[in-house]
C-alpha cells in the first residue's frame, strides 16, 4: 500500500526507506530539491508538489509528515487540510508542541479527516534499529495506523504505545527529550571532570569500561565512547549547544503544573550558557569580586568578543 512521506530529511527519508523495506510502497515530496534527488538516489520514488503527493495516493489515503515543528508543520497541515477528504489521515511524526497538535487534530476532525501526533525517537540510526513510536490520537485511527507502526518500531510488538488522546503523543516525546538534556548533561560533565584530572590517564578508556556492567552504561553512554574514542579531546567541535524547543516547553510546563525539575532545568540553561561568547552575567560576576575583595580580573584582549 501507499504511504505518503512529506518532508525527505534524513529522518523522514529512512522512515520511507524503513517502511520500504516491509512492502510499503513510500511516495515523498519534500519542497527541497536536493533532498527530492537524494531521496530518488536511494531508490524512493518522490513527487513535485503535495497536491501530487496526494492525488497518486488511494483513498483511504495515509500521508506521514515529517517536517520541523511551527510554521512548518503548520502550512503542510493546512495544506492538507485542503487537499484529503473525509475517512482520510495524516501523521505529524515531528517534535510539534503539544497543544498545536491538540488544535491541529480538532480542525481535521471536523472535517472528516484523522490526525495522530507521533513522538518519534531514533535518530540517523533509527532505520536500522527502528523507531520508538509515542502516538497520541484516536484509538481507532491508531488501530488502522498500526501496520506501519509495528515496521517502523524495532519489533512489532516493542517500542511504539499509544499513550492518549489528542496531543499525547507529543506530550511524551516533549518529557522523553527534556529527560535526555539531563542525561547527556550528566554524562558531559562527569567525562569532563575526568578530562579535568591529570590522575586519569584514558577518558575514552573509562568511558568504553563504563558501557559493559556499569550502572550508567547506556545508549547515550555508547554514542560518547565512540565519539571520544575517534577524537578523545574533541577539539574539532565548538562548545555551542543547540536546543529544539521540548526542553523549554517541558520547564515551562513543569512550572505550570508544579513539578520540580531540576535537573531538566539546569541542562536547559547550560545549553544556553554554551551560546554565549562573552557572556555580560560572567563580567558582572568578576567586577563584583573585584568590588568587594579586590580581586584581580582578566581584560578583554582587542578584537575579542
Amino acid at each position: 500500500m501507499k504511504i505518503g512521506i512529506v518532508g525527505l530529511g534524513r529522518m523522514g527519508r529512512q522512515l520511507a526507506l524503513r517502511m520500504r523495506r516491509s512492502g510499503f510502497e513510500a511516495v515523498g515530496f519534500d519542497l527541497d530539491g536536493t533532498a527530492r534527488d537524494a531521496a530518488r538516489q536511494e531508490g524512493l520514488l518522490t513527487v513535485g508538489s503535495l497536491p501530487e503527493l496526494v492525488a497518486c495516493l488511494e483513498p483511504p489515503r495515509r500521508v506521514w509528515v515529517m517536517v520541523p515543528a511551527g510554521e512548518p508543520t503548520d502550512a503542510v497541515l493546512r495544506e492538507l487540510l485542503e487537499l484529503l477528504e473525509p475517512g482520510d489521515s495524516a501523521v505529524d511524526g515531528g517534535n510539534s508542541n503539544y497543544q498545536d497538535s491538540m488544535s491541529h487534530a480538532d480542525r481535521f476532525r471536523q472535517k472528516g479527516l484523522g490526525l495522530l501526533d507521533v513522538g518519534t525517537s531514533g535518530g540517523v540510526w533509527g532505520l536500522e534499529n527502528g523507531y520508538c513510536l509515542m502516538v497520541g490520537g484516536d484509538e481507532t485511527l491508531c488501530e488502522r495506523w498500526s501496520d506501519v507502526f509495528r515496521v517502523l518500531a524495532p519489533s512489532p510488538d516493542a517500542g511504539w504505545v499509544h499513550v492518549g488522546p489528542s496531543g499525547a503523543g507529543h506530550y511524551a516525546k516533549m518529557v522523553h527529550n527534556a529527560i535526555e538534556y539531563g542525561m547527556m548533561q550528566a554524562l558531559a560533565e562527569g567525562l569532563e571532570l575526568l578530562q579535568a584530572k591529570p590522575l586519569v590517564r584514558d577518558v575514552a578508556a573509562v568511558a568504553e569500561a563504563w558501557r559493559h556492567g556499569s550502572v550508567v552504561r547506556s545508549w547515550l553512554l555508547d554514542l560518547a565512547a565512540d565519539g571520544l574514542r575517534e577524537e578523545p579531546g574533541l577539539e574539532s567541535l565548538a562548545p555551542h549547544v543547540a536546543d529544539s524547543g521540548e526542553g523549554r516547553w517541558a520547564v515551562e510546563e513543569s512550572v505550570r503544573l508544579g513539578v520540580p525539575t531540576p535537573v531538566i532545568a539546569t541542562s536547559l540553561y547550560a545549553r544556553f550558557a554554551s551560546r554565549q561568547e562573552n557572556s555580560f552575567a560572567a563580567r558582572v560576576l568578576a567586577m563584583l569580586r573585584r568590588q568587594f575583595g579586590g580581586h584581580a580580573v582578566r581584560r578583554r584582549e582587542e578584537g575579542q568578543r
